[in-house]
């Protein structure tokens, strides 16, 4: 993989990992048409080097939030920080479970999958049009409302399903505030990846050699900085009700990628 590959696919990811349109999805569309030939290992590890940006950028994003819940948590009272600490918890089982048990069955949906990731751009442009017409309110996200969250966020694995989508949506269509759905979903997210890095790492999957450092370098960089913007951006898009253009935009691109994987 060349630099301005890794630059493009790094800026990619940092934009659509908060943006409703699927990052997986993007990536697969964006390896398949810059013609990407890496061998699985080579692709696994800038892979997990552009979610570990991402993650950063979420910690940076949302830096006071953490310490304030780190902080709180460390109390060890059952105040507000250690059950918002509970439920990032049980919102993980369902991602935890499949990634877990499924993975083998995962691995064989990426990897050029163009159509199903059209098909499933279009299943997340409904979900955003569905939560664009929710209510706003101040309610806050329950245990419950966690787990179902995290179910949506197990479901969102499959490539063209938006996680940011799809668990923003859920929340939304669940009746909780905007703004902490989408500071719900953001920093759920942030356990599992480090925790799918730690996994990788430790198991071996990750090859690395000393001629990939440059692209590896950049990609990670592109991701990062893109991630903050689009992260931002996000957040102040779900306060104004401002999904919907997302669907259009997943609605083309789908429509567009299973064109491309039928023609």
């Amino acid at each position: 993989m060349d630099t301005l590959d890794a630059l493009l696919l790094g800026i990619i990811q940092g934009l659509t990992e908060f943006l409703p349109v699927s990052s997986s999805g993007h990536l697969e569309l964006g390896k398949a048409i810059l013609g990407d030939n890496s061998i699985p290992k080579e692709s696994l590890l800038f892979t997990v080097i552009l979610h570990f940006a991402t993650a950063l950028s979420t910690l940076v994003v949302f830096r006071k939030d953490v310490l304030d819940i780190i902080k709180g948590a460390l109390k060890f009272k059952w105040n507000e920080e250690l059950q918002f600490v509970s439920k990032i918890a049980l919102s993980m089982i369902p991602a935890a479970f499949v990634g877990l048990f499924f993975e083998d069955e995962l691995e064989q949906l990426f990897g050029s999958q163009i159509l199903l990731v059209g098909c499933m751009l279009i299943v997340t442009a409904a979900l955003l049009i569905l939560a664009d017409r929710a209510k706003n309110t101040n309610k806050g996200v329950s245990f419950s409302n966690a787990f179902v969250i995290g179910i949506a966020q197990a479901i969102a694995i499959l490539p063209g399903i938006s996680r940011s989508g799809a668990t923003i949506s859920t929340s939304v269509i669940l009746g909780n505030d905007k703004t902490k759905a989408a500071r719900f979903s953001f920093l759920m997210v942030v356990p599992l990846i480090f925790g799918k890095i730690a996994k990788d790492i430790l198991s071996g999957e990750i090859s690395y050699e000393s001629s990939n450092f440059m692209s590896l370098s950049i990609g990670f960089i592109a991701a990062f900085v893109s991630g903050l913007f689009a992260c931002t951006w996000m957040i102040a898009l779900v306060k104004r009700s401002k999904l919907s253009y997302f669907a259009v935009y997943c609605i083309v691109v789908g429509v567009l990628a299973i064109i491309y994987a039928l023609w």
